[in-house]
């Protein structure tokens, strides 16, 4: 119980910092930066998911 509440205080901060840091420009160029490469590697992989789901599917 005692990692639980560690592991949502450092979550807590997280959001704080980033909130602060998104006010600068530099942050919010920083975070915008970080969101762009999150979201082409969440699509690669969504990608690649679905290129071998497809490749199962026809093996069958």
């Amino acid at each position: 119980m005692k990692q639980l509440f560690f592991v949502a205080v450092g979550v807590v901060i997280g959001f704080l910092v980033a909130h602060r840091v998104s006010r600068t420009p530099g942050g919010a160029t920083f975070l915008a930066e970080v969101d762009a490469r999150s979201r082409a590697f969440r699509g690669a992989v969504a990608d690649g998911y679905r290129s071998r789901e497809a490749e199962l599917r026809t093996d069958v």
